[in-house]
């Protein structure tokens, strides 16, 4: 008997990565996967190589991850990937606390976010 199998979160011709518990806040992860919204899968790879942002680096390599799942589990052409999608979710919360004047404590949170990158394989227009 066993399971069904479990349907395609993303259609044909397109494959998916993530990329879980990245610490840094969602709003600068959205600034670097703004960069490559769109873009050729190597153009984006050279973008997050030379990025001054930190968490570019972490970018880049679910990047890597989405372009060898492209290649091996869905037997996609490398060469007409394009990022398709690239949008950023809130994840868990560190909480600390500090020590301040008159034995009150202040709050310091410590966000991580999560990234999921969709590649899409298109056909070059002549």
């Amino acid at each position: 008997m066993g399971q069904k199998k479990n349907p395609r979160r993303v259609s044909e011709g397109a494959a998916m990565a993530k990329g879980r518990l990245i610490r840094t806040s969602p709003q600068k992860l959205n600034l670097v996967a703004q960069l490559i919204r769109g873009m050729p899968v190597e153009k984006a790879l050279a973008e997050l190589t030379f990025s001054r942002k930190r968490i570019s680096q972490n970018v880049k390599k679910v990047l890597e991850s989405a372009i060898a799942n492209a290649e091996n589990n869905h037997d996609l052409d490398i060469d007409s990937l394009v990022v398709d999608q690239a949008f950023v979710g809130k994840n868990m919360v560190m909480k600390r606390w500090k020590a301040r004047a008159r034995g009150r404590v202040g709050r310091i949170q410590k966000p991580f976010s999560e990234i999921t990158i969709v590649v899409k394989e298109v056909e070059e227009a002549a």
